[in-house]
């Protein structure tokens, strides 16, 4: 299901400027990305029991990455995310069932 669809949301912007400095240059904070889109879930009456986001996603517009997120009954999902600026503010690209 599309993030727009399920949140009624179009483009809607998850987080800003999560993103700390690396030894291999600047990166998104996983730790703060998952808080954050777990937050953001749970305020649209989605039931989430964890996120788990990766570590090794350098800040540059445009890249997309998944999450995985795990709600209360078990079921897992993934959240792709995409960087919209240099300013790492990160937008909702979909929603759907893990594969």
């Amino acid at each position: 299901m599309r993030a727009s669809a399920r949140f009624g949301v179009a483009g809607a912007l998850v987080a800003a400027a999560l993103f700390a400095a690396g030894c291999g240059g600047t990166v998104v904070d996983d730790v703060k990305m998952a808080d954050t889109l777990k937050a953001e879930l749970q305020a649209s009456g989605v039931k989430v029991s964890s996120v788990d986001c990766p570590s090794d996603v350098p800040v540059e517009t445009g890249t997309k990455f998944d999450c995985t997120v795990k709600l209360v009954d078990g079921t897992e999902k993934t959240a792709t995310l995409k960087i919209t600026n240099e300013d790492a503010d990160i937008a909702f690209v979909d929603f759907s069932p893990s594969k």
